[in-house]
């Protein structure tokens, strides 16, 4: 596992890398990329020497605003503090430390020094454009609701702290920073609310992340992998989302945050299974409405994955359960059908995951396309070569609709995965073999646990206090407290009643 104790390996190459290196070493690495610049800008004699990454920094401010300050005072500039005092900006340093001037030239430092100085000192410079490169529409593309705030993250990791900070306006929100990646530095953030979020998981969460001992960290995805209690399941223990709003509610009822620099993904625990099929939309519907809707989704959910084995199972075991009124049309459906059920099932699974991740993978207006028309011309010519039976394609067509009604994308993949080993458990033992598998699965979810919680709560073990916001969503003065599983150190929320009418209104 990664997260068990830090290579002592890579922290040795490390310190032999470093050992001897000096400042003008570094500068001579770093004239090997062309888009390192090294100047002077002012006249021959004067031997003040600029170094930066040209794709890091915005040289527009080094035109503007560095260059100028320092032509103005050039006569009384000697030393480079004396320079530290003459040009207008806050995180100004001065350094002999060549480990210090390397990290931060990466980071898109400006490098100022002496050339004749000795020992070599410089001055650096924070003048990094931290927004070069990144989106600036953010508004939620996979997670989409009709109703309610549409503002998602991005890519940038000080953009998405302004956005929780411009929706959680309290001192309390707290975020601690750390570096992961022993090449790419990657800023990792633990986003919470102190003194409401349970410091039980807010230690869990700091020391997995800083036993990280990785080369590169591409995306938040990446971390979950990482710091999940079982990595052998398909399963997302962490709820991932793009959505400020689900980020701020879970946030908000004692849940901890990871943001990830480059990732337009946060991750929130301790989360638990009924997690993943609440959608932010349920809480700006009427409570009725949200419940119906919440319930609609357990139920595909359940239809997706077990509506085909059910059909694999009835056909090859159990005819006797097929009412009268349907054994006609059913028989007549598979009569020129050459392949066992199990056979068709899989073959139409198969097709409607590559009509998906086709789809997926090629431009949006020609994915659309090619889902509708290669759905109805695939379906249409399978059923016509006797491929498979019409009965069949609509059970497979329904579960695969049943299986996007749940909000997030990775707990909708683990949901079309899961159909597969239901098919196989079906055709070798009929409804026995369902049932087997369905033990299996539910042991498997009971061991599962997030942060050291437990996966299943409320369901296992029994919360019935917590059961106001799970299969349903009950009216605003019911939910008042934060779920207790979570252990916060504030269990209310809200007060209750307040913006009713009590009959003491005053008409004027």
């Amino acid at each position: 596992m990664f997260f068990k104790g830090l290579n002592p390996n890579s922290k040795a190459d490390s310190d032999r890398r470093n050992k001897g290196k000096t400042i003008k070493a570094i500068f001579e690495q770093a004239k090997k990329s062309s888009d390192f610049h090294q100047f002077n800008p002012f006249e021959e004699d004067n031997n003040i020497v600029i170094s930066f990454y040209k794709s890091m920094v915005d040289t527009e401010i080094i035109n503007k605003h560095f260059l100028p300050e320092v032509q103005e005072h050039i006569a009384t500039i000697t030393a480079i503090n004396d320079l530290k005092t003459k040009i207008p900006f806050d995180e100004v340093e001065v350094t002999g430390d060549p480990n210090e001037v390397e990290k931060n030239l990466i980071k898109g430092y400006v490098i100022v020094h002496f050339m004749a100085a000795e020992p070599l000192e410089v001055l650096m410079i924070n003048i990094k454009n931290d927004n070069l490169g990144y989106r600036s529409n953010n508004e939620t593309e996979n997670e989409f609701s009709v109703i309610g705030p549409k503002v998602g993250f991005v890519e940038n990791i000080s953009v998405n702290i302004h956005l929780l900070r411009k929706q959680i306006a309290v001192s309390e929100l707290v975020f601690e920073e750390i570096k992961i990646g022993s090449m790419s530095k990657t800023e990792v953030v633990i986003a919470y609310l102190d003194g409401i979020s349970n410091p039980q998981y807010i230690n869990t969460v700091r020391q997995r992340l800083k036993n990280i001992d990785f080369d590169i960290v591409f995306d938040s995805s990446q971390l979950e992998q990482i710091i999940s209690d079982n990595s052998n399941t398909p399963f997302p223990v962490f709820l991932s989302t793009e959505r400020v709003d689900r980020v701020v509610y879970a946030m908000a009822s004692g849940q901890i945050a990871i943001l990830s620099n480059g990732s337009p993904y946060i991750l929130t625990g301790p989360s638990t299974l009924l997690d993943f099929f609440n959608s932010p939309e349920d809480y700006y519907l009427s409570w009725i409405l949200g419940s119906f809707f919440r319930i609609i989704r357990i139920l595909g959910v359940l239809f997706s994955m077990f509506s085909t084995a059910i059909y694999v199972a009835v056909l090859t075991y159990h005819y006797e359960v097929i009412p009268e009124e349907l054994l006609g049309p059913l028989i007549s459906s598979r009569a020129n059908v050459p392949f066992p059920p199990v056979l068709e099932a899989f073959f139409l699974e198969i097709t409607i995951e590559l009509l998906r991740e086709a789809g997926a993978r090629l431009p949006s207006k020609i994915g659309q396309t090619l889902g509708i028309v290669g759905g109805i011309v695939i379906g249409q010519a399978s059923v016509e070569a006797a491929l498979t039976s019409n009965i069949l394609l609509i059970i497979v067509s329904l579960s695969a609709l049943a299986s996007f009604t749940t909000p997030i994308f990775k707990m909708s993949n683990a949901i079309r995965l899961l159909r597969f080993p239901f098919i196989l458990f079906a055709s070798i033992l009929g409804g026995f073999g369902i049932a087997v598998g369905f033990v299996f699965l539910l042991s498997h979810l009971l061991k599962l646990k997030s942060l050291g919680n437990p996966y299943m709560v409320p369901l296992y073990p029994f919360r019935i206090k917590d059961y106001q916001d799970s299969f349903i969503r009950t009216s605003y003065q019911y939910t008042t407290n934060r779920s207790r599983f979570l252990r916060p150190l504030s269990l209310k929320r809200y007060a209750p009643g307040k913006g009713k009418d009590d009959g003491n209104d005053e008409w004027t």
